[in-house]
Order: structure tokens, then sequence, then C-alpha cells
């Protein structure tokens, strides 16, 4: 990077996936309690929407912080590829052992995004539904969250 103006950038992705909220570690009225309608057996899914912030400075020869198409390439294999219409509790190695909340989803695609080699990932907020928003700034140690909370319960 130049040591010109800094500038963000916001850019939104989307990609559709089923997950179930359950966890071995709780019985099953636990599991229904703590997750409701969310612990349905057969899943339920969500069509995501993910805003990637990424931070830096202003290229005087390009007039960008990051190209679109670097930043689109990384996103799109490093999260839609293997999220995008997937059973997340099966098919993504990081949810067969952690409740694949949308605030796990939420460390998890952060940790895929944050060695973007052309800018500074800000954040990841991701949109689970119209009611319903999450974001992580890698401000906390995700280890924590292993050890303070592994069944991934919401407060």
């Amino acid at each position: 990077m130049t040591s010109g103006p800094k500038i963000e950038l916001g850019r939104r992705y989307r990609f559709a996936a089923s997950h179930r909220l359950h966890t071995a570690r709780l019985t099953e009225d636990e599991n229904w309690r703590v997750f409701g309608k969310c612990n349905n057996p057969f899943g339920h899914g969500h069509n995501y929407v993910v805003e990637v912030s990424v931070s830096g400075d202003v290229n005087p020869a390009t007039g960008m912080i990051a190209n679109l198409a670097d930043l689109d390439n990384f996103v799109h294999r490093e999260v839609i590829e293997p999220f995008d219409h997937r059973y997340l509790n099966e098919e993504v190695a990081a949810f067969r052992e952690t409740v694949p909340t949308t605030e796990n989803l939420c460390f998890e695609i952060f940790a895929r995004l944050k060695n973007f080699p052309h800018a500074k990932l800000e954040r990841v907020r991701i949109e689970e539904t119209g009611n319903n928003s999450f974001e992580y700034s890698g401000d906390t140690i995700v280890g924590d969250r292993e050890r303070d909370n592994p069944e991934g319960k919401r407060p």
C-alpha cells in the first residue's frame, strides 16, 4: 500500500445455504428450547447477504484501494464456492463440530477473508433475514469463542 488517503470499500455478495442449529452437547429437549424452530431435524435455509468491508490507501495510479475483480475472485473462491447451495452442518468442515449460527458464520467468513492481499479486511456483516444481521470485525479471538461458548448458543 502507498501512504495516500485511506478509504473503506464495502461490497455485497449473496449465497444460499441450509443448516440446522443443533449440538450433541445438549439433549433433544435442550436443543429445541435453545434453538426452537431452527432445530428442525430437516434443517432450513437462508439467502444470505454478506457485506465485506476492506480499507487501504488509494493508489494514485489506479484511484482504487483494491481492484474489484481481485476482491470478487477472492470472495468467490473462499466463501461463495464452498458455501453456496450447501448444507453447512455436513458440507463445510468448520461446522461439523460447531453449530452453524450466523454468528459462527461471521467468524468463519472473516477467518477465510482476513488474508486478502490487496487491502485490510475491516469487517464482515451477514444478513440472515430482513430482521437479523450479524457483524464481526476481528476484534476478539475466535479461539475464545470455542472455550466460552462451544455450542455457539445465542444469549
